[in-house]
Parts: structure tokens; sequence; C-alpha cells
């Protein structure tokens, strides 16, 4: 009974301590930032969308890696990058311009120079990572990074890519970065479908930044 006594003060205490400890721990998950994926940078339009590169319209560019795959020949089919020069080197073809072709037509251009060397060659061109084209979308988004311009994209388009925008995003003032110039966009009114805002939903270009303050 003695015994009893002596270790009851001692429970007590443990079971008043219990919410304190409780209620530490819901302040810390409330205190813990939200914290998002980095946006992967892939060879389809600024990740979720999955527009894959069309290789009849897309110009190639410096920097991008392109797979180069001659049908039955190991030796010959690799992956390479666009030099800044905007050519790109392979066995027997040495140098050829890559840079502003289609990947259709520069697979045509590889397969007439392999023809010296080789009965009806066949060759395909992948876009393995777009490194050219790119646009930003920077400020009060859920996710700011960079993008791969692959596909045309507007504005509206590059904020929901982004994630959408933060509580308290300025949304009647969002602002396109290009070069010199700064041009303005009302996200509010493009919502509420107000031609004005329709007509400010322009296609971005290569280098833009979208920001949102």
């Amino acid at each position: 009974m003695a015994t009893a006594r002596r270790i009851f003060p001692f429970i007590l205490l443990a079971l008043a301590s219990i919410p304190a400890w409780g209620q530490a721990g819901k302040n810390a998950s409330q205190n813990n930032p939200q914290v998002f994926d980095a946006p992967r940078v892939t060879t389809e339009a600024a990740d979720s969308s999955a527009q894959p590169v069309d290789p009849k319209s897309y110009l190639i560019g410096p920097q991008d890696i392109l797979h180069i795959e001659v049908f039955r020949d190991q030796d010959m089919t690799r992956s390479v990058a666009v030099r800044p020069d905007g050519k790109i080197t392979l066995p027997l073809v040495h140098d050829i311009q890559a840079e502003g072709l289609t990947p259709e037509r520069l697979g045509e251009q590889i397969k007439e120079a392999l023809s010296q060397y080789m009965t009806s060659p066949q060759v395909t061109i992948t876009v393995m990572a777009v490194n050219s084209k790119t646009f930003a979308v920077n400020g009060r988004v859920n996710r700011s990074g960079r993008w791969p311009l692959v596909t045309p994209v507007r504005v509206a388009d590059a904020i929901g890519l982004a994630g959408g925008l933060q509580d308290f995003a300025d949304e009647k003032h969002i602002l396109i970065l290009r070069g010199a110039q700064r041009l303005d966009f009302n996200y509010k009114d493009y919502l509420k479908g107000k031609k004005e805002a329709l007509d400010q939903n322009i296609w971005l270009q290569n280098g833009d930044t979208v920001y949102v303050k």
C-alpha cells in the first residue's frame, strides 16, 4: 500500500504532461512550411502537360540534346549535344548544321550524307532534352522555376504550370518581362472573360519571365 502511494503522484504527473506533448506536436506540424517538389525539366512541354516534341515543327537550337538512331548500326547511333555554333558532329558525316532545322529535316540531311557510305540508311532523330528555348515563372506562385518551351504556351498556361497563384498574389498586375519590355496581364479579368485581358494572354517567347507580385 505504501508503494502504491509513492507511485501514484508520478502517474498523475505523466498524465498531466500528455496534452502538452500533443499540443507541441500539433504546433510543430502547423509551423512547418509546405514543401513543393521541384519542377522537372524534361523533353515534354513543361512537365505535367505531357506534350512531346513534334519532329515536324520543333526547331532545334544550341544545347538541345538529340538522340540519333541509325537503324541496325550501333556505331552510328548515339546521343549528341548541339554545339553553340548550331552544329553536331557524327562519324562519316563530320560537322552538320542542326540549329534551325526540325528533327525530321535533320534526319533527312543525315540520311542523305550517309547514303555515300551506306545503302538506304534509316535515320530517326529524337529530342531528348530541350535546353535552347525556355520561359520562367517567378514570384507569388506555388512552384517558381523554368520550363522548356517546346510547344506554344500562353501566360495563363504558364501560371497553371507553376501551380497557380499563392494567397495575396496581385491578380490584376502580372508582368511579362521580355528583354526591356514590360507587358501587363490582368489574370482576374481574364478569368471573367473580359476581352482586354484575353488579348493580354499572349504567347510566350523564348527567354520570357512571368512575374507575379
